[in-house]
């Protein structure tokens, strides 16, 4: 039985339902008008996708003039991560996706990079999607370095198309992953089944297969107490 994954609305959405159906799992749609709690029950793993900034209100600052909110997806996708990590069900965030992940759990972002941090690192290139943009250092021991087979401190490059981040993490979090300005690009929760964040677009490499290894983790993680179908 293939593991139902809830994958949250947003503009691009093609590549994560490609991604999640070729490691296996069985997409399913979660609209931001959802009752977050009713939605939970419907899905054995939870994606959060790319989107607008998190409303900077739900981490106590006031908004940077660059930022640009989404309140209605904001309103489903933060409780619904936080009921998600609270039942430990397998949680991969992506881009927006990990900064409400960090908010959820009680973190801050950096509400823009260019005019927060003086950084050599261009983090916000659109086209091709799927063109390295720059590297980032994986963290040796994580399980985002087991899930990509790296060893040490691993280099891996990725595409980058942000102008946000990860601020202070979470406490129940830890960096996996920084670019070499010190941004985070990666968090995970040390003991759950599944729970790890990155700020790239792994989703955009589907055609090559290059980070599949990351999607097939969190797929089978979900796949292991899947729900019986109605």
């Amino acid at each position: 039985m293939k593991p139902r994954i809830g994958i949250t609305r947003c503009a691009r959405i093609d590549d994560y339902v490609e991604s999640v159906a070729r490691a296996g799992g069985d997409p399913v749609i979660l609209e931001p008008t959802d009752d977050p709690a009713r939605a939970l029950t419907r899905i054995d793993g939870l994606l959060l996708t790319g989107g607008a900034d998190v409303e900077p209100a739900r981490y106590g600052e006031t908004p940077h003039p660059c930022t640009e909110i989404d309140a209605q997806r904001d309103a489903f996708e933060v409780p619904i991560a936080r009921s998600a990590m609270e039942r430990d069900i397998p949680l991969l965030a992506i881009c927006r996706g990990v900064q409400v992940l960090n908010v959820a759990a009680g973190g801050t972002l950096v509400q823009d990079i260019p005019s927060s941090l003086s950084s050599g690192v261009n983090h916000d290139i659109t086209q091709p999607k799927d063109a390295p943009a720059h590297d980032v250092r994986v963290a040796r021991g994580t399980r985002l370095a087991q899930t990509l087979g790296l060893d040490g401190d691993g280099v891996c490059p990725v595409n980058s198309r942000h102008h946000q981040a990860v601020g202070r993490v979470a406490a129940s979090f830890i960096v996996a992953a920084s670019s070499e300005d010190g941004v985070i690009e990666a968090i995970e929760r040390p003991g759950a089944r599944f729970c790890l964040g990155v700020q790239w677009h792994p989703e955009n490499f589907w055609r090559t297969g290059r980070f599949a290894t990351l999607f097939d983790a969190f797929v089978e993680a979900a796949a292991r107490d899947a729900k019986p179908r109605d």
